[in-house]
């Protein structure tokens, strides 16, 4: 059997990102930038405001105080989005709103809480004279051209999930088209004879089939496209049809559950192997050893085990970094924490992936098992806030040893 990490790292090298396409700006949440953004101008563009207030130049005012302030000629009003075609002189100010241009001649911006006239409105009546009561520097409130970025300066890389604060920044360059990777598609379907949909009457020996609601729920999380094909029954020309709509419904990955171990009815792999390939089938880890990999008429090809705990586990350990890999993303990395298990727990030596509840307090967040670990235990994997990891050949965790957990 493979380890989990070389088992990770041949189903990652055998993938690649989906080709590029352009898309309109408004369209482009967390999808996968496919080109770098650089900037096309400077930011802020131009010298402004940081403040409601006085434009002015900080010469006149720097012996102004509470006790001898400066009187200074106000004249005009300047909001933001206009234009001031003059320039300030000695003596002179102009009343200015936060983000408006700082006038030529200007190089500071007094507060209006520092000034005899406490409310400045654009519109309002205009002061013929304000008293300045503070003393300022060069600069003073006053956002410089090119403080933020500079023309030129690359801002996204290409291999990011655009997140809002990203698309308000490419907005901010103008920017209305963007290239970004297509989302990965998915086809997505589980195997067995023993599964009904629950649109169905629920029969004697027969189950609702759960893993297909799962899965694509969690393909969506991913950013990916579900193709949803329902239950292959135990019969290899029902799963081969199955595997060829997958093929034909465009799918760049097909992912199955059940019928990947070696029982008498699981067809996957023979049916797999009947027009594609199988990299490997069995995986070092608890739960979810049975664990397929390949292609099938050329497209990558991941068989998850049919129990629903094995299954969440397998798509949280293999099929999620795959997605990232197919929708572009460079750099990917899993979020994790460090808790203090509460209980001992025992292990068989096999890399587990053991279902938790995560008690945060003042110190290092306690961990406590959800339950049995049982694989078919489906609601211990509702019940649970994260999947603690046991490294392969610990066979006894005591309390109080720091875990890694992966939060859910």
């Amino acid at each position: 059997m493979l380890s989990v990490s070389e088992a990770r790292r041949r189903l990652l090298d055998a993938l690649q990102p989906c080709d590029a396409e352009t898309i309109r700006l408004s369209q482009a949440s967390q999808r996968v930038l496919a080109e770098s953004i650089s900037a096309n101008m400077d930011s802020p563009r131009f010298d402004n405001s940081s403040m409601d207030g006085f434009a002015l130049r900080a010469a006149d005012v720097e012996m102004a105080s509470v006790a001898r302030p400066v009187r200074l000629a106000v004249i005009g009003d300047l909001p933001a989005g206009a234009a001031f075609e003059g320039s300030i002189q000695g003596g002179q100010a102009m009343r200015i709103m936060t983000g408006a241009e700082l006038p030529t001649g200007a190089d500071a911006v007094v507060p209006v809480e520092d000034t005899d006239t406490p409310v400045a409105v654009a519109g309002a009546a205009l002061p013929k004279e304000v008293e300045v009561r503070r003393a300022l520097k060069p600069g003073a409130f006053v956002r410089p051209a090119g403080q933020d970025f500079h023309n030129g300066d690359v801002l996204l890389l290409e291999g990011a999930r655009l997140r809002p604060q990203d698309l308000a920044l490419i907005a901010m360059l103008g920017k209305g088209e963007l290239r970004v990777h297509r989302k990965p598609r998915v086809a997505i379907f589980s195997s067995g004879n023993e599964l009904l949909p629950v649109s169905q009457a629920l029969l004697p020996g027969r189950i609702y089939e759960t893993n297909s609601h799962a899965l694509s729920a969690l393909v969506e999380g991913c950013g990916a496209e579900p193709i949803l094909l329902g239950i292959a029954r135990d019969d290899l020309r029902d799963v081969q049809r199955h595997l060829d709509q997958a093929v034909d419904s465009g799918a760049d990955l097909i992912l199955t559950s059940a019928g990947v171990s070696v029982g008498a009815f699981d067809y996957l792999r023979e049916a797999v192997l009947s027009d594609g390939t199988l990299d490997f089938w069995k995986v070092n880890m608890r739960p979810g050893r049975p664990f397929a990999f390949g292609a099938y008429r050329q497209i990558p090809y991941i068989g998850l085990p049919g129990n629903p705990a094995s299954a969440f586990v397998g798509f949280e350990v293999f099929v999620r970094p795959a997605l990232q890999k197919l929708a572009g993303v460079k750099n990917w990395s899993r979020q994790t924490l460090e808790g203090r298990l509460v209980e001992a727990i025992s292990s068989d030596g096999r890399e587990s992936y053991l279902r938790v509840r995560i008690k945060r307090g003042n110190g290092a967040p306690e961990i406590l098992l959800t339950g049995h670990q049982g694989s078919g235990n489906l609601y211990s994997l509702v019940r649970a806030d994260g999947l603690m990891v046991v490294p392969a050949g610990v066979t006894l965790c005591p309390p109080g040893s720091q875990m890694e957990v992966w939060p859910l």
